[in-house]
């Protein structure tokens, strides 16, 4: 197995972070732009997609700021995180989002991140 690369994307949205951080970092939240259908049990989220699902456990999260999870089946350091920053100036806010990827699917990882998170801009109205 090859060795990921952490790469990072940037996103601005156009939400307060309180209404952004309910769709990061919860099973109802997730489920209307990340996957089909997200279930949780305590730390362990389970995401659905097309019939096939994935288990991912939160590492940590802070209220309106970010949440940070990692592949169940993955066995490596690799991670995924969706921070929520706030440009102190202009007041816009941001999703960074910080993923792992094998180095020929970093550029596919990002386009997925692309897809997905217009899903979640059309939730928020925001796109």
């Amino acid at each position: 197995m090859s060795d990921k690369i952490k790469y990072e994307v940037e996103f601005v949205i156009q939400s307060s972070p309180q209404l952004l951080y309910q769709y990061i970092s919860t099973p109802s939240g997730l489920s209307e732009w990340f996957a089909d259908n997200v279930n949780s049990r305590g730390e362990m989220f389970n995401f659905i997609w097309d019939g096939s699902e994935e288990q991912a456990k939160l590492l940590k999260r802070k209220s309106d700021e970010f949440v940070k999870f990692t592949w169940v089946a993955e066995e490596d350091d690799s991670f995924f995180e969706m921070r929520i920053i706030v440009d102190e100036i202009t007041k816009d806010v941001s999703l960074f989002i910080t993923d792992f990827a094998d180095e020929d699917e970093v550029e596919e990882s990002k386009m997925l991140w692309e897809n997905q998170v217009s899903s979640l801009k059309q939730v928020l109205g925001s796109a």
